[in-house]
This record gives C-alpha cells, structure tokens and sequence, in this order.
C-alpha cells in the first residue's frame, strides 16, 4: 500500500495504531510541506477484520483526518463543507480508489484575538474527518488518494504522482527508510 507513488511535497510516516477499533489496524501520519512550511497535515488509520464488518459493509475501513489552515477570505465562504467534500470526492476519482459507504465532516474554525491578545492575526482552519470502504483489498490507490486530500487541502493542485506539478521544486521525503514500509 505505501509504495504508492505520492506527490513530491508529502511526506508521512507510520505511527502506533489503536489497537481496538478492528483486529488489525495500522496507521499514518502526513503533512503537505511546500517552500519548507507544513500547509496541511492529517491522519491515516486503516482497519481490517477480516470477518468483515457489517457497519463497514467490507473487510476494511480507512479512516482519515486532514487539518489546514486557509486563507482568511474562507471565514465567510458559505461553500466551504462542499468544496472540502470536492477535495474527498476528487481525490478519490483520481487515483481510481472505488470506495463505498463514503462519509465525511467538514468543520470550519474563524479565531479571533481579543483583549491582549490582539495583536495576533485571525485564523482560519478547515478539519475533515472522512471515512470509506474500500470496495478491494488493493489500499495502494486508497493510501493515495488520502494524500491527494492532504494536497488539497494544503491549497495544491489536484495531479496524479507521476506528473509533475508546476508549484514547488522539492523532492518527496519520508521522515522513515523505506524499509519500514508495508506493502
């Protein structure tokens, strides 16, 4: 699954999975790093039974989180949660990852400083937590496409890996070797 290729500005690494969600979990972290600041970053969390899960309506789920900042004039976009599920559905498209019993939720965060804490510019932060089924157990597109989400939310260009975007000039990194990667 991870020997995907992925965009040149991800980058992620394999962290402890919760153990009790599903009899086999393993899980991810990302981040979208462009001109050496992070843009977006998230969470991948892929469950197996291999029994199946009835509420799945599979044998696996991925689970996903993506957090951005944006730019300030997302505050008021009233399309926010329907471009945030454009990121989901498109970059599931992308990479051809079928997936039924697809959901997300997207939040909206606006922060305002007050009093002596003024000074400090207003922000704001999209969050979406997404989950699906993958309709086969080949999670490589899967693993893909959760970080096409991370790209899309960290404001790059929808592009399969193997074509090169036009924005940064960095190439991928992943802060582990890739010996440590599952397949």
């Amino acid at each position: 699954m991870t020997r995907a290729p992925l965009r040149a500005e991800v980058q992620w690494a394999p962290i402890p999975a919760p153990g009790r969600m599903a009899p086999h979990t393993w899980a991810a972290s990302g981040e979208v790093v462009l001109h050496d600041e992070e843009v977006a970053s998230g969470r991948l969390v892929v469950l197996h039974d291999p029994a199946g899960e009835e509420t799945w309506k599979g044998e696996y789920r991925m689970v996903v989180l993506v957090q951005a900042q944006l730019e300030p004039e997302f505050a008021i976009e009233a399309m926010l949660g329907d471009v945030a599920w454009s990121w989901v559905t498109e970059s599931l498209e992308l990479f051809d990852a079928e997936a039924r019993e697809l959901g997300c939720t997207a939040t909206r965060v606006v922060s305002q400083s007050y009093g002596a804490l003024a000074g400090r510019a207003s922000t704001v932060d999209v969050e979406m937590r997404v989950s699906w089924t993958p309709t086969s157990s080949d999670l490589a597109p899967h693993f893909s496409a959760w970080t096409a989400m991370l790209a899309a939310a960290g404001g790059l260009p929808p592009a399969p890996a193997q074509v090169a975007p036009l924005v940064p000039s960095h190439r991928a990194r992943s802060r582990h070797s890739s010996a440590d990667r599952e397949d």
